[in-house]
């Protein structure tokens, strides 16, 4: 790592479509801990213009980057069936890396990809800044401390219809990149969380079909995943109505129902309602934040041995291995086994 004690890490961004443009827009000038200091995108062309007006180096080859000594990590906002060449690459280059979500699409390649970043001393940080809201941070913290008890039951619905006028050929919309409808756009979100706090997935069976467009993969997805240690989710991402974030968790002693009042992408808040076994149920409104920036920043401090990164490498793999599953169940349409 070139950055010292006290410099920001250097980051390369790979990729400068719409969720690349926004990871450089909420770290530019509003960060202390890392920064963008070049980019990637084989379009350099349509990428140009964004990366001039960021005074963004822009390169078409993740190569070039690879080789600059002043980059510390690769930020990879790439089509999902890139992830694992590119890490692999990465690791190779000897640089840390930071993977938009899903980090692959097989508990198999999971497992090689977190180990080969782990053997390497390298840091793999992933996209799921839901965990860096407030008011999920508080939930985990409370769900850590048992004061709503034994877990039994999540409900949990993130779905938009930001989809339904992209261009048949975005890779967003090919089943290759992204099967069982909104799962990777929205729904791998609810099952990091859902992971993290039930544990590893025993099975899980989906409904996932077209029902009021063409998307290849399907509109509107439902999951129901029953768990190792016991409990169950319910887990639905559509990409076919109004957004809608909804994550609710019921445990013996109480329960905590988190809504977002906006998309990651301009994030506007949180209702939060909690109904405490005793007591009253109360309403909390939380102000905005940026969870995007603070997941980049805690993967910065990771890389500059500050603090360990929180989303760990087992719960990386026990989400991948849920998502494999849900895509067989999508497609034979019985409960299949979690691997």
């Amino acid at each position: 790592m070139t950055a010292g004690a006290n410099t920001m890490i250097n980051l390369a961004m790979v990729g400068l479509g719409w969720w690349g443009r926004k990871m450089v827009d909420v770290v530019q000038g509003r960060s202390d801990v890392v920064r963008i200091a070049r980019a990637v995108d084989p379009d350099a062309g349509a990428a140009r213009p964004f990366a001039a007006e960021r005074g963004l180096p822009l390169s078409a080859d993740l190569a070039e980057v690879l080789g600059d000594p002043a980059v510390d990590a690769v930020v990879l906002a790439t089509p999902h069936a890139l992830h694992d060449e590119q890490i692999r690459l990465c690791a190779a280059a000897g640089k840390h890396v930071f993977c938009e979500k899903p980090l692959a699409l097989t508990k198999a390649d999971a497992e090689r990809l977190v180990g080969l970043c782990r053997d390497a001393g390298l840091v793999l940080g992933m996209g799921h800044e839901r965990r860096f809201e407030p008011p999920v941070a508080e939930l985990l913290a409370e769900v850590d401390a048992g004061r709503l008890g034994r877990i039994l039951q999540i409900e949990a619905n993130f779905s938009h219809d930001k989809f339904l006028s992209l261009d048949p050929t975005n890779w967003r919309l090919d089943p290759a990149h992204a099967p069982a409808g909104g799962m990777t756009a929205t729904g791998i979100h609810l099952t990091d969380l859902a992971t993290r706090i039930l544990g590893p997935a025993r099975a899980v069976t989906v409904d996932c079909g077209q029902l009021v467009s063409k998307l290849p993969s399907g509109d509107t997805m439902s999951a129901f995943v029953q768990f190792r240690g016991g409990g169950t989710a319910y887990v639905s991402a559509s990409l076919s109505y109004p957004f809608i974030s909804r994550f609710a968790v019921y445990g013996a002693d109480g329960w905590v129902e988190i809504r977002d009042k906006a998309h990651v992408e301009a994030p506007d808040g949180w209702v939060v309602t909690k109904g405490l076994k005793g007591r009253p149920i109360t309403v909390e409104e939380v102000g905005k934040a940026e969870p995007v920036l603070w997941n980049l920043e805690a993967f910065g401090r990771a890389v500059a041995r500050k603090a360990p990164y929180p989303i760990t490498g087992d719960q990386l793999v026990a989400n991948i291995a849920l998502l494999e599953a849900i895509v067989r169940s999508s497609t034979s349409r019985h409960t299949e086994p979690v691997a």
